[in-house]
């Protein structure tokens, strides 16, 4: 994956070259160079915070409360969790992995990322509610809030692939 994705960027950069000439070119280096200097450092703090997480809390604790046997509760915790997590991928995605491995069950984990992207309140309050008002934001929180459950319910129908 990583060999494509170089390929692509390397692609593109020819081509931005080719079309616009090398100012354009180095202007879009230098911009994804200072969003690498502001994401490293949120990545590397996600990372660390999920492996104090793994340090942290007992695998057995994890597993009774977001595992396989937690049920309706995990997908709660979950849903509640996910809602109220900040930050974009760069936390989240870290967040799951560490809970993942330390024996989170996979519909917990995706109930978790669907209330993430779906219900996050940092977002609501930040975005939604200037830009949409309350009367759009609570109709919209109203009909997503099933989703991240459906979500856990369907990933446990579906069943867990024995494989990670």
């Amino acid at each position: 994956m990583t060999v494509f994705f170089v390929i692509l960027g390397v692609l593109s950069g020819a081509l931005l070259w080719y079309r616009q000439g090398p100012e354009a070119f180095t202007q879009a280096l230098l911009s994804g160079g200072e969003l690498i200097v502001l994401v490293v450092p949120l990545v590397v703090i996600a990372i660390v915070m999920a492996a104090y997480a793994q340090a942290l809390l007992p695998r057995r604790v994890v597993e009774h409360w977001l595992g396989r046997r937690a049920g309706w509760r995990g997908l709660l915790i979950a849903t509640g969790a996910g809602a109220i997590t900040p930050g974009g991928p760069f936390m989240a995605f870290p967040l799951v992995v560490g809970l993942r491995a330390m024996g989170a069950s996979l519909p917990v984990c995706i109930t978790y990322l669907t209330a993430w992207s779906l219900l996050g309140i940092q977002r609501v309050l930040m975005w939604e509610l200037p830009f949409f008002g309350l009367d759009f934001v609570l109709l919209r929180l109203l009909v997503s809030l099933p989703l991240p459950l459906l979500a856990g319910v369907t990933s446990q129908w579906l069943g867990e692939p024995q494989h990670r």
